[in-house]
């Protein structure tokens, strides 16, 4: 293809209005899968759509997690005062999950819960390996997008 017909077609598909709402979806995927796929329906995207975006932004907000997570650690300490520290508290509902499922109930469980970054941060903490936490986080991503798209789809038949 010559490149000006290369630059023409890639303008013709940025101005198009559908590859906001698929950025829009993918974006708030990235964080929050449980207002991606809901506004994927509002825009008037098709179930593929909505899966593929959401399923490529919840994957972007894994590997950013997981891989960009020492990066950000520093910068937010840099600006964190020092706090005396707080009295313990019971163990909250992600250390239960941990304790009785492991690696495998935070990465799928949590990432169906709290999400996926705060499950690969959690994970961190808990020393768990990377490479471990962003599979099975992914797979939870994957499961995720899969069953709240599906959800959605026959939901909003019934409308």
């Amino acid at each position: 293809m010559h490149p000006r017909g290369f630059k023409l077609l890639a303008l013709q598909f940025i101005n198009h209005p559908m590859f906001y709402k698929i950025l829009t979806v993918a974006g708030l995927a990235t964080f929050e899968i449980y207002a991606a796929i809901p506004a994927g329906f509002a825009f008037g995207l098709s179930p593929m759509i909505i899966f593929l975006a959401s399923l490529v932004g919840g994957l972007l907000g894994v590997f950013a997690a997981a891989y960009l997570g020492d990066k950000i650690k520093l910068v937010v300490n840099s600006f964190r005062k020092n706090k005396a520290e707080k009295p313990k508290k019971e163990p909250g509902f992600v250390l239960k999950i941990w304790e009785k499922y492991g690696v495998i109930g935070l990465g799928l469980l949590g990432t169906m819960t709290v999400g996926a970054p705060i499950s690969i941060g959690i994970g961190v903490g808990f020393n768990v390996p990377t490479n471990k936490m962003v599979f099975w986080c992914s797979l939870g991503v994957l499961i995720r997008c899969a069953l709240f798209t599906t959800l959605g789809h026959y939901s909003m038949q019934l409308l």
